[in-house]
């Protein structure tokens, strides 16, 4: 007899959801194609000696992470000293990896809910909630650039979305070679993130797990809520964003100790984010010639110049005003940290977890120098 299922979403059926219904990408030819995918293959081992020298660090002994049949990770050495694999994929395989990993994470919280875990009995519930992410992660696909998995089956693996580059290259007239270097710089910042910190992983993993299961349980009275509850939560939600407040769905079912963590758990993402886009552009013109083009154009896409209100809206939905937030607050750290204790003061932020800093200390640069450089 199979045992019951915990997940509160059909996973595999959220990933061919997603395959359905995602957007085609731009139209190219079959040599295009090659040409696009053998580009961003290049540019992605071409940039990994430039973010070694400019971030002056060092991967440590590698770690993978393989995946059990309880959803749990176990950390296992790897014998090659690398940033992770390199795929370039379209974007229905992107939302697959992406689900994936969504399993993955979300599997440890659940399994610690126990009785209070749905049943077999919720399959309809399960089916909805593939409907919703398969959906959310149709609309993702088409707007992601890069991404590095430290999550994914098998070994960390960085994702270049080859349509959404493509699209991005042809909106915004950029060198193509150029554009798929400054592309890559950014996420195998992230790639040497993790490899020179082999706990980040872990500890985020950790803490959005521990928030995940008490949202999760504390949420489940929400699940069987009347419908206008859920529509007014929906609701509040769309009003919010055309408002221009940054908010998603989230914010609405956290309570008040919640928030605080997800603020701390913020905070690490936008040193992550911010760290890397100041690398990127910290290679140089000599590696990247045309990099404040790229950079003032790609600025300018983040802000939504010249999209359609109801773009600038499904932004703000889906969270991603907060993700661009995320960005530039982390960039204004790094930068500031620099300005105070140089780029070596800086890396001992990759030391520790008590070394990466607060969600008040992401906006005060100071008050993390002094705890850690004292």
């Amino acid at each position: 007899m199979t045992a019951p299922s915990t997940a509160l979403v059909d996973w595999s059926t959220a990933a061919q959801i997603a395959r359905r219904v995602a957007r085609p990408g731009p139209v190219a030819t079959r040599g295009e194609l090659d040409d696009l995918v053998g580009g961003l293959r290049t540019a992605a081992a071409d940039a990994v000696p430039h973010v070694l020298r400019v971030t002056r660090m060092r991967p440590a002994a590698p770690v993978e992470r393989d995946h059990h049949p309880d959803g749990s990770l176990r950390r296992v050495r790897v014998p090659r000293p690398d940033l992770g694999d390199v795929r370039v994929v379209d974007r229905a395989t992107w939302a697959l990896a992406n689900s994936r990993s969504m399993a993955a994470m979300t599997g440890p919280a659940l399994a610690g809910l126990g009785r209070d875990a749905p049943s077999a009995g919720s399959a309809a519930a399960r089916l909805a909630g593939a409907a919703e992410v398969g959906g959310l992660l149709a609309l993702l696909s088409s707007k992601v650039l890069g991404q590095f998995d430290p999550y994914g089956e098998g070994r960390p693996a960085l994702l270049l979305v080859a349509p959404n580059v493509l699209a991005a290259e042809r909106a915004l007239r950029l060198d193509r070679r150029d554009f798929h270097l400054w592309v890559c710089l950014h996420e195998q910042t992230h790639a040497l993130q993790f490899a020179a910190a082999p706990w980040l992983a872990e500890h985020l993993a950790g803490r959005l797990g521990g928030l995940l299961q008490e949202v999760t349980s504390t949420s489940l009275g929400l699940a069987h809520a009347p419908w206008r509850d859920k529509a007014a939560l929906v609701g509040r939600t769309v009003l919010d964003a055309v408002r221009g407040e940054l908010t998603t769905p989230l914010d609405q079912v956290l309570g008040a100790e919640q928030k605080r963590e997800l603020a701390e758990i913020t905070a690490v993402m936008a040193l992550l984010e911010g760290h890397a886009d100041v690398m990127m552009d910290a290679v140089g013109r000599r590696v990247v010639p045309s990099v404040r083009t790229i950079r003032a154009r790609f600025e300018k896409r983040r802000d939504g110049e010249g999209a359609p209100r109801f773009d600038a809206v499904l932004r703000r939905v889906l969270g991603m005003e907060a993700k661009l937030a995320q960005y530039r607050d982390g960039a204004r750290f790094v930068r500031a940290v620099e300005k105070q204790v140089g780029r070596g003061g800086l890396n001992a932020v990759w030391a520790a977890p008590e070394n990466l800093p607060s969600a008040r200390e992401i906006h005060d640069a100071r008050a993390w120098v002094r705890r850690v450089h004292p």
